[in-house]
C-alpha cells in the first residue's frame, strides 16, 4: 500500500506493508482482533510452501511404507511363482490331468474340455487346466479350435447374465472409480474403438473372469465385445496349449 503525507508544503510518498484484519473467536476469551501483515511484507519467497518438519516426516514415512509394501508383494509373488505354484501343480493339477487322459476316451475328453472352458468362466473358475488337457490330447490345431469355440460361449454367458444385474454391477463399479474408468473406456466410440479396447483389456493383467460380468456395465456392444475377447485370448490360448 502507498501512503502519501504532506510535509511543509511538499509531498512525501512512503510504501508501507498491507495489514489484514482477522476476527476470530477464541473459546473463553471472547472475540479479539489480530493485526497480521501480508505474506508479501518481506518474507522470503517460497517460505509458505516449505513443508514443516512434521509434514515432511509424514511424507517420507508414507513413501517408506509404500516401498516396503511393494517389496513385500514382489517377494510374495516370487515365492508363489517359484515354489508354491510349481509344487501345487505337480502335486494336484498334473495328477488330475493324467487321470483324465488315462481314464476317458478322446471323444469324452473333447466334451469335458469344451464344457469346462464354456462353463467355468460363468462360475468364476479358471479353465486353464482344461486348456492344458486340450494341448496334451489334441495338439495345436484341433486343440486351438476346440478352446476358441468353447471360449466364445464362456465369455458370452456372463455377458448375458450380467445384463440381468446391470444396475447392481454399476453400483459396484462406483466403489472403485479407477478400475471402472478402465472398463468404461471400452464402451465409447465406434465399433472398432470398442473392439480394440476390449482386446487390450483381455491382454492386460485385468482379472479375466471379473471383466466378463463387468463389461455389460460399460455399454459395450456384443459384437465388438465377443470379437475383441476372442482376439485378446489368442496369446493366452497358445501359451496354455504349449505349456
Amino acid at each position: 500500500m502507498t501512503y502519501y503525507e504532506t510535509d511543509g508544503g511538499g509531498r512525501r510518498e512512503e510504501v508501507v506493508p498491507d495489514v489484514t484484519l482477522t476476527i476470530q473467536s477464541d473459546d473463553g476469551n471472547g472475540d479479539y482482533v489480530k493485526l497480521r501483515a501480508n505474506a508479501d511484507d518481506g518474507s522470503p519467497p517460497g517460505a509458505a510452501a516449505e513443508l514443516s518438519p512434521p509434514t515432511l516426516r509424514a511424507a517420507v514415512w508414507y513413501w517408506v511404507k509404500l516401498v516396503v509394501l511393494f517389496l513385500f508383494l514382489g517377494f510374495l509373488a516370487v515365492v508363489v511363482l517359484v515354489w508354491v505354484g510349481p509344487y501345487f501343480i505337480d502335486k494336484e493339477i498334473i495328477p488330475i490331468i493324467n487321470w483324465e487322459t488315462e481314464t476317458f476316451s478322446t471323444p469324452v475328453l473333447t466334451v469335458l474340455v469344451f464344457a469346462s472352458v464354456a462353463i467355468f468362466p460363468t462360475l468364476l473358475l479358471p479353465s486353464t487346466p482344461s486348456m492344458w488337457v486340450a494341448g496334451m490330447t489334441f495338439g495345436y490345431g484341433f486343440g486351438f479350435l476346440l478352446i476358441i469355440s468353447a471360449a466364445a460361449i464362456g465369455v458370452s454367458l456372463p455377458f448375458v447374465i450380467g445384463k440381468l444385474f446391470h444396475h447392481k454391477i454399476e453400483g459396484w463399479l462406483e466403489k472403485y472409480p479407477k478400475k471402472a474408468s478402465i472398463l468404461r473406456s471400452a464402451g465409447g466410440g465406434s465399433w472398432f474403438h470398442q473392439f480394440r479396447a476390449v482386446a487390450f483389456i483381455r491382454i492386460s493383467p485385468f482379472p479375466y473372469l471379473i471383466f466378463n460380468y463387468c463389461a455389460v456395465a460399460t455399454n459395450v456392444k456384443y459384437g465388438p465385445y465377443i470379437v475383441g475377447s476372442l482376439v485378446g485370448m489368442v496369446p493366452e490360448i497358445f501359451v496354455a496349449i504349449y505349456t
